[in-house]
């Protein structure tokens, strides 16, 4: 549930109350950080907080799996605010607006985006949560007054772009309606990859590589987000967005290329896109589509773009690509040059080609 569990305190999953005799210091500012952040003190053994809020245990159990907190055996280690959270999902269920699978799906999804979320930004804050203690100052007198500003600006924050978020997917769904190659699920799928990575890592010390990926990611996603693509993950060395318009998605893998390209200490980019029908699921992508773009990324040139027959067709047609036959005309960005037919494993023989500006485009 919303305690982390016992996870949050290590050896505090047994729940014992701060101050106990044979508690560590560590376990005595995790615990007092616990109380900080939560807001509310641990009262509740599972059991009893299933009860308190009249779920069916094995339902709340499922609940807190699902949000990816441990079990705890019967520690004390939940609080009201736990309860309530049991409450307002099982009211779902009661009031039909969700049925108990979807009910399920909701925790777990926000269980694993706020887990990211929460991890990213200990990281960020790591330095002056766990930085050596002056003379006369315990950890928790570091620590504490740190989480204590920071806590109400981050929950502000976290709240406002969820809203934006939330009101920008709700405005695609609904504009989805009226549009039959966004009902259908048809979406442009592109994978950006850096050449070399594996070897790469071998070479530099940590932190460089921490730096090169998060600079990667940094660059990636700014750019993605501000040509109106949507980053679905990372994954370190590699980036999956998507957009409806397929122009857009072959504008922002070019940007990519040229951007990364004159970064001094940037390994060369490849990228690989497909467009067909894709499955969304709990803000991943799957299906054929994503499989082609992940195998095009994988023989992609350096510092190239290769896109599938169906993606290459959209371009032509929509009047934004211009084929090797065809001289461009104005308001042809790109130009596609079919390559070698070649076997992919799993999806047969396909025929990439290769995207590249038109001589007079501009990134």
């Amino acid at each position: 549930m919303t305690d982390n569990g016992g996870a949050t305190t290590g050896s505090g999953n047994s729940g014992t109350p701060a101050g106990t005799p044979g508690e560590t210091d560590e376990t005595t500012v995790a615990t007092d950080l616990e109380r900080l952040i939560l807001d509310a003190p641990r009262k509740y053994t599972p059991y009893q907080a299933a009860r308190a809020a009249e779920v069916p245990m094995d339902l709340a159990t499922r609940f807190w799996r699902a949000m990816g907190f441990p079990d705890i055996g019967q520690s004390r280690a939940l609080n009201d605010n736990d309860v309530i959270a049991l409450r307002r999902l099982a009211g779902l269920i009661e009031s039909g607006l969700l049925s108990e699978p979807m009910a399920i799906q909701v925790a777990r999804s926000t269980g694993q985006t706020t887990a990211r979320l929460a991890g990213w930004q200990m990281d960020t804050f790591l330095d002056n949560l766990t930085q050596p203690v002056e003379p006369g100052l315990t950890r928790s007198d570091v620590a504490y007054p740190l989480v204590e500003l920071l806590l109400p600006e981050l929950e502000q924050f976290l709240v406002y772009v969820w809203r934006r978020q939330l009101a920008a997917v709700t405005g695609r769904v609904v504009q989805a309606a009226e549009d039959h190659e966004t009902t259908s699920g048809r979406l442009a799928v592109a994978f950006a990859d850096l050449v070399g990575f594996t070897r790469l890592s071998r070479r530099l010390e940590e932190e460089e590589l921490g730096e090169l990926v998060e600079g990667f990611e940094n660059t990636c996603s700014d750019l993605i987000a501000g040509q109106g693509g949507r980053v679905v993950k990372t994954l370190g060395d590699e980036i999956l967005f998507v957009s409806e318009d397929p122009a857009t998605v072959a504008e922002i893998a070019l940007s990519l290329v040229e951007t990364l390209a004159k970064e001094d200490n940037m390994p060369a980019l490849r990228v690989g896109m497909a467009f067909g029908t894709v499955t969304s699921r709990m803000g991943d992508v799957f299906g054929t589509t994503v499989n082609l773009a992940s195998r095009l990324t994988s023989i992609a040139p350096k510092d190239a773009v290769l896109v599938d027959g169906e993606l290459a067709a959209a371009l032509e047609h929509n009047g934004t690509a211009t084929l090797p036959e065809t001289p461009p005309a104005p308001g042809h960005r790109f130009h596609l040059q079919p390559m070698w037919r070649r076997p992919v494993r799993g999806l047969g023989l396909v025929e990439p080609w290769l995207l590249t500006r038109t001589p007079t485009a501009t990134a």
